[in-house]
């Protein structure tokens, strides 16, 4: 029987998941699995879900569907019920477990970085992806995380997420705040907002990873970069999270080499 599977969210058609996973499959020897890119937004997703047969054995979820998908999960490992977002969905029988292998993606781009330990770190964005980089760095030992956001009121969901971690969270806006102190920096800001973030008054000395891989360097990266800072790459989120999503999803160990070869033929062209 084929075995299915995908990327959700809106817009898609950047996504770089299906080379990953469909890259990990072949590498696996997985001829009957299949893993496509589909174009759902967030009040679609259970009407697609609840149409699927059981060919389908998992799912990546991006923007802007990861709330929806925590939410209409049946199972939930403590990650995803912490957060409120799931970035991944994996059959289990009677319906759906939600995962978030975010929080692995942003923590393993940081590590490799050079960021063994931090104790005071920023996160710019409000979103799932946002809760999740919150967490990253309360296990690599911030003890203070500023969030800084466009409406103070959207910081809500973070707050709550470094509240039950017993970690101090400020917040801020970009209005108000004309630099980021901290010496790391996670923005999970979209495409949208890049001339705000790019224009904030980076230092020499900070690592700033933005979760944007498509049209790398951002305007973020370069001006990170330009000030003296170390900019790091999205594409390394992407990475290390779908590792564990193919894991989760094929019950199978990644096939790192193939993986990355993958993405960095795909990242060059």
């Amino acid at each position: 029987m084929t075995s299915r599977a995908a990327v959700l969210g809106r817009p898609i058609s950047h996504s770089l998941s299906p080379v990953l996973h469909r890259a990990a499959y072949a590498a696996l020897g997985l001829r009957d699995w299949t893993y496509e890119a589909l174009d759902v937004g967030a009040d679609e997703l259970p009407v697609l879900l609840a149409g699927l047969d059981e060919e389908w054995r998992g799912f990546s979820v991006t923007m802007p569907c990861k709330q929806a998908a925590a939410a209409y999960a049946t199972e939930a490992d403590p990650l995803p019920r912490l957060l409120g977002a799931a970035n991944t969905l994996v059959r289990v029988p009677g319906g759906w477990r939600a995962e978030n292998t975010d929080v692995t993606g942003v923590g393993m781009a940081l590590q490799l970085a050079g960021v063994d330990r931090v104790e005071h770190a920023a996160v710019l964005g409000a979103g799932g992806t946002a809760s999740a980089a919150a967490v990253a760095l309360a296990s690599l030992g911030a003890r203070s995380v500023d969030v800084v956001v466009r409406d103070p009121a959207r910081a809500a969901g973070v707050l709550e997420v470094l509240d039950a971690l017993e970690v101090t969270g400020r917040v801020a806006t970009f209005d108000s705040t004309p630099e980021v102190a901290a010496p790391v920096v996670v923005s999970t800001v979209p495409t949208g907002g890049q001339t705000t973030v790019a224009g904030l008054h980076w230092q020499a000395g900070q690592t700033v990873l933005d979760v944007l891989y498509d049209g790398w360097p951002t305007p973020l990266a370069a001006a990170v970069t330009a000030a003296g800072g170390t900019a790091v790459h999205g594409a390394d989120v992407l990475f290390w999270q779908a590792t564990v999503q193919v894991e989760l999803i094929t019950g199978q160990p990644a096939p790192i080499d193939a993986m990355r070869a993958a993405l960095d033929a795909a990242l060059s062209a």
